[in-house]
């Protein structure tokens, strides 16, 4: 039997094992074929760091720790800032195919916006370590090229048990590291099994980005064109930029997840941006969340590190809205209690507590058929991932199989019911990125409640099937008034969706949209002209009555200006080219989008936001009946000019924009829409046949 002290390390990476005496008698590893084709779970405790090196100007570092195995990713710690004996305490469990390839340990100096520093490597060999017995190691981190140098030590507790069955029972947040490619990384949290439910995330952190001041010039004519990018763990949110200013007036709001109980550190860059090269860094700083009490607003006023100015946010930290994930034998709903209490939360009584809380959505996993096979095996190991907005959670793993059935349920608190469902089912590797399987998009108002559905998954543009299906239960309860108060205000957006490429199909399919929407248009200006040339007397007679009418609303719509985006020169022209069409590209989306909203409005493609036109068009109505124009114009004056000074750092918004960006665009009709699947995967039809 081989003593796991003697675990070995290859190029010059040695490392000192420290091992408790333990009553469990283990097996040796080494006893083991290393060709064993079954599976080992490895389960990890990374504990602290001791004396790790120096690699910013004030003498720490914020070190982060990186598993990998295979060339592959497994799992990253969080950021512990400023401090060269780190405490993390964080527990991984990682799923081995075989013991051949080590474990590689990989400590880093986080530098955001920046390349981050490397702080030495270790490794551990798998085959040596001892079957089901827990052992304490410290490695010894080195610098290939430096191996001379003293880089500090980490502190690990491992485990190696064997894996037995395909499938494991990890639930998985992901965490998408959005990049410019479109590769993501997944790390995974266990659940607890003394735990009917598990919270995911421990609160809410709602920041409003208001204003800077007085940032530092980084273009030759004075000014800059900023930005600012926010960094929360592995969340990320990016503000739009203000051209041609130092002083930028932003207004913007997002939420991030809040995981730790101690809250953690927000990190804030600014930037310049030059189009055909890197962009300018303006300055940095950081939030301290454990620093700020809950349930208040802050306004926070930062002065930037490495540069000029200060930029003003406001901070509130909230608790958590119920956010879980439970097995299919314990469901919200069918607790009878639970359900009474969720419908007295979201009752017509209940109007104005808490408006932001719209309503509650409960989703069942139920399984997939006939998935599309992504292993040179002729097998995927599929899992589902299930989006609203920007809450996003997994299941777990189902390995080789085609026909995985999950049985899970996921619960979340609407905050607009226009709001999207996204469910999308990835094949997990683990030498590389998932593969993408197939994906769903379903409206919350076109969700029919308690009722098992198969679902035909479509491509990644939702504009075509691909193989398989889903078998979902979904269940919808929400507050009407409230739904209809929170179309009025700005729709969320999601921060970790990726920037929009240049792409010759989508600028001619949004070319062909625009030209559509201006033909409506301009045959309605020929039938208002031949109304004039008598072509049809009886119309023309009707035009003829009410023209004095008419003429008085006859206010044409130019539909919106050019928007021409500026001129950047010659200078990298490819990229500034390129920049151009990607503005062109979107600026006709937006334009031909506009014009379809409105024509789905009156074509009742959501019924919801049509009949909420039709009952604001009559309220608005009866108040021009009963109260003079005058004096509602003087009121909306007054409320108006006032806003400023009633509530300073209020984000400006446009009722009637908000209420039209709820309603979908014929693209978003095309991506929403059901395919028929096919009547053999009727689970109804399988039971008889089963029978039969």
């Amino acid at each position: 039997m081989l003593d796991s002290c003697k675990l070995k390390s290859a190029c010059n990476l040695p490392f000192i094992c420290n091992k408790k005496k333990i009553s469990t008698a283990g097996t040796s590893n080494a006893e083991v074929p290393l060709a064993d084709p079954g599976m080992y779970q490895l389960d990890i405790t990374l504990r602290r760091g001791q004396s790790l090196a120096a690699r910013d100007r004030g003498g720490t570092s914020d070190p982060y720790v990186k598993f990998k195995i295979g060339g592959k990713e497994v799992f990253r710690s969080k950021i512990i800032h400023k401090n060269l004996n780190p405490v993390w305490e964080e527990k991984a469990c990682i799923l081995v195919d075989h013991l051949r390839e080590p474990l590689y340990i990989k400590v880093f100096d986080y530098d955001f916006g920046l390349q981050d520093d490397f702080m030495g490597s270790a490794f551990l060999d798998l085959t040596q370590l001892e079957l089901n017995r827990p052992t304490d190691v410290t490695l010894t981190l080195k610098d290939p090229h430096y191996p001379d140098h003293d880089l500090g030590i980490i502190l690990l507790s491992v485990i190696l048990t064997p894996k037995e069955g395909e499938s494991r029972d990890v639930t998985m947040l992901m965490r998408k590291s959005w990049k410019r490619s479109s590769k993501f990384q997944t790390q995974s949290l266990r659940l607890s099994d003394l735990h009917r439910k598990s919270h995911l995330w421990r609160g809410i952190v709602s920041i409003t980005l208001i204003e800077g001041r007085d940032l530092k010039a980084m273009d030759s004519n004075g000014l800059s064109d900023p930005y600012v990018k926010f960094r929360l763990g592995h969340q990320k949110y990016k503000s739009k930029i203000m051209p041609k200013t130092l002083n930028p007036q932003w207004r913007e709001q997002f939420d991030f997840h809040l995981y730790e109980e101690r809250g953690g550190i927000i990190d804030i860059t600014a930037w310049d941006k030059d189009a055909g090269k890197r962009d300018d860094f303006i300055g940095r700083c950081q939030v301290d969340l454990s620093a700020l009490s809950r349930e208040q607003t802050h306004k926070l006023e930062l002065q930037l590190e490495e540069g000029e100015g200060h930029l003003v946010l406001l901070v509130t930290l909230t608790a958590s809205a119920t956010v879980s994930i439970s097995d299919l034998s314990v469901n919200s709903l069918e607790d009878r209690k639970e359900r009474e209490e969720i419908l007295k939360r979201y009752s017509p009584l209940r109007i104005f507590h808490n408006l932001k809380d719209v309503g509650f959505l409960q989703v069942k996993v139920i399984r997939a058929e006939g998935l599309m096979a992504a292993d040179v095996t002729g097998k995927s190991d599929p899992f589902c991932v299930v989006e609203l907005n920007n809450d996003r959670l997994l299941t777990h793993t189902v390995y080789k199989n085609l026909n995985p059935e999950w049985n899970k349920v996921f619960t979340f608190n609407i905050k607009d019911i226009h709001s999207v469902l996204e469910v999308t089912v990835y094949d997990e590797d683990r030498d590389r990125s998932a593969d993408f399987l197939g994906k769903v998009a379903i409206p919350l108002l076109s969700i029919q409640n308690g009722e098992q559905k198969a679902y035909v998954l479509k491509n990644k543009q939702l504009t075509g099937p691909t193989k398989g299906v889903i078998y979902l239960e979904i269940d919808v309860i929400f507050n009407a008034v409230k739904a209809s108060l929170r179309t009025l205000i700005p729709k969320e957006q999601k921060y970790i969706e990726e920037e929009n490429r240049l792409s010759k199909q989508l600028l001619l399919r949004n070319f062909i949209r625009m030209k559509r929407c201006v033909m409506v248009l301009v045959n309605a200006a020929y039938y208002v002209n031949s109304c004039f040339d008598w072509d049809s007397p009886p119309r023309s007679l009707a035009a003829f009555v009410v023209v004095e009418d008419m003429l008085e609303d006859e206010e044409e719509e130019d539909d919106k200006d050019d928007k021409d985006s500026e001129k950047k020169g010659f200078i990298n022209k490819i990229y500034a080219i390129q920049e151009v069409c990607v503005s062109v590209q979107n600026i006709l989306d937006e334009v031909a989008s506009f014009g379809e909203r409105i024509k789905n409005t009156f074509n009742w493609t959501v019924p919801f936001l049509s009949w909420l036109a039709i009952v604001a068009l009559c309220v608005f109505t009866v108040i021009l009946y009963c109260i003079p124009l005058r004096y509602i114009v003087l009121v909306w004056g007054i409320n108006k000019f006032t806003k400023k000074l009633r509530s300073p750092y209020a984000i400006d918004n446009n009722e009637l924009l908000d209420f039209l960006s709820r309603v979908p665009s014929d693209v978003q009709v095309v991506q929403y829409q059901e395919l028929k699947p096919d009547p053999s995967h009727s689970p109804y039809k399988r039971k008889k046949n089963n029978l039969g």
